[in-house]
């Protein structure tokens, strides 16, 4: 019998709120926590807007040993996956460190750590790290701070490929735990709003340069030009289902099924490979289409790729035949921690009994799609689909249902 794998505790960092109790009193209400760039001054750049987490002092929660090896995307990772433990109410010290794991995801964090490096090299010039070197440096760290603050020794990992790659970890999470760990840290939280990081945002030509919050970022709509970048994701405690039954845990739901395909090669004529990937997630899930309750889209707000999303969805599920959502409008595109986020709020959906709503957005009528917009609706969810896509082709599907 295959093992199942669920999850026993959420920890959220978001734009529009901290905490996942805050962060879901937000986003079922449709408050958005998009605004102007604070982190540094954007007025020379084209795009100035961007989901920055307010009120998130990191000395409140580490101890200060840790400030001049972290930098914000890591700290803050910390602090989720403390707030993901004590939800699931598992204390670290009281298990088999072999038996404890964290497998992450990381895409455009790590900018500032890298800026650091620069500026260190532009003021002592003796002192050179390369950027790639920081890079490679930064992941392991992002993951492995994580492991050595909590005593994990179990099977550590970073997966990187840009959006998709949140959930890409949490497969890789369930893949280790069917192996024999007990529990996975899993899970990403993304946070690159620097200048550095800015200017490599901007070269994809995907960051919306609308000044108006409200008007930046809008998914499946006929004004769609680009996204607002955040920063932020969720932390995911996983864990065998049967280990987390005997200790009593609460279980939020269980990651049901994951399927992820490479799109073909531009001008092959030959189809994306989202609506493969979305297939595939329902195969492994066992579920049909008709038992999804609610889809979380990867909500790009460029034209060509909303299409693409689009038809793959109605592809599967038919003309408006599911509802779709995509909170993200009120967060930003958080790369890879955007996907564990829809996660989270998946999870807090099923415990509700409503669908959260896709802000600002008129949806344009060519795309067919059941778009939940401006107020939650209520329904029951207990299987909830939430797609992916990264830059250069990644494309990731998980399926997720509730506990009962």
């Amino acid at each position: 019998m295959t093992t199942k794998v669920v999850v026993t505790g959420l920890g959220v960092a978001s734009p529009n709120g901290l905490g996942s109790k805050d962060y879901w009193a937000a986003t079922r209400s449709g408050k958005s926590g998009i605004g102007r760039v604070t982190r540094f001054d954007p007025a020379q750049y084209p795009a100035k807007l961007a989901g920055e987490i307010p009120g998130f002092v990191a000395e409140d929660h580490l101890p200060s040993r840790l400030m001049p090896q972290t930098d914000r995307m890591t700290r803050i990772a910390l602090v989720a996956t403390d707030w993901a433990l004590a939800d699931a109410g598992v204390r670290p010290e009281d298990l088999p460190e072999f038996d404890m794991g964290v497998v992450t995801a990381s895409s455009s964090g790590g900018f500032e750590f890298g800026q650091g490096e620069l500026q260190k090299l532009w003021s002592q010039g003796s002192q050179y790290v390369s950027a790639y070197q920081s890079f490679a440096w930064f992941y392991a760290v992002n993951s492995g701070q994580i492991s050595i603050r909590n005593g994990m020794k179990g099977p550590s990992g970073v997966v990187v490929s840009d959006q998709a790659g949140g959930l890409d970890a949490v497969a890789q999470a369930r893949r280790q735990i069917r192996k024999g760990t007990k529990l996975i840290v899993s899970g990403a939280i993304d946070a690159s709003i620097c200048p550095w990081g800015w200017v490599a945002q901007l070269a994809s030509d995907r960051l919306s340069t609308r000044d108006e919050p409200a008007r930046a970022y809008l998914p499946f709509d006929a004004d769609a030009r680009g996204h607002v970048a955040g920063e932020g994701g969720a932390i995911l405690i996983m864990e065998d289902a049967e280990a987390a039954r005997e200790r009593g845990a609460r279980i939020y739901g269980e990651i049901a099924g994951y399927g992820a395909t490479f799109d073909p090669k531009p001008g092959s004529g030959r189809e994306p490979g989202l609506r493969k990937a979305i297939e595939l997630a329902l195969a492994d899930a066992q579920v049909r289409p008709e038992d999804v309750d609610v889809v979380f889209a990867d909500a790009a707000a460029i034209p060509e790729l909303d299409r693409v999303e689009a038809e793959a969805i109605t592809a599967v599920f038919g003309a408006r035949g599911v509802p779709v959502t995509a909170p993200k409008t009120m967060t930003g595109r958080l790369y890879s921690g955007a996907a564990p986020l829809d996660l989270a709020a998946a999870f807090l959906a099923m415990e509700e009994g409503i669908i959260p709503p896709t802000v600002n957005v008129e949806p344009a009528a060519e795309y067919d799609l059941d778009l939940v917009v401006s107020q939650p609706r209520t329904a029951e969810v207990r299987t909830v689909l939430v797609l992916a896509r990264g830059e250069g082709g990644f494309n990731s599907a998980v399926v997720a249902r509730s506990a009962d």
